[in-house]
């Protein structure tokens, strides 16, 4: 699934990217909180690695249809 729909305004468009910054900086700082400043930095490197990797693994519609996802 595309990140952004077709039929996304520009305010959409622009929420979803501000919601990100929002979570991303909100586990940085939890992870600074539980781990400190150095195993913080590294425990959310991995975390966006981890789930930037999730993004390129699930299938997208157009594999569904049909045709075998590898």
């Amino acid at each position: 699934m595309a990140y952004f729909s077709q039929n996304d305004d520009g305010a959409q468009r622009g929420g979803k990217i501000a919601a990100d910054i929002a979570c991303g900086l909100l586990l940085l700082t939890f992870s600074i909180v539980f781990f400190g400043y150095l195993g913080g930095v590294v425990a959310f490197v991995i975390l966006a690695a981890a789930l930037v990797g999730v993004d390129f693994l699930m299938p997208i519609e157009r594999d569904s249809a049909g045709a075998g996802v590898r």
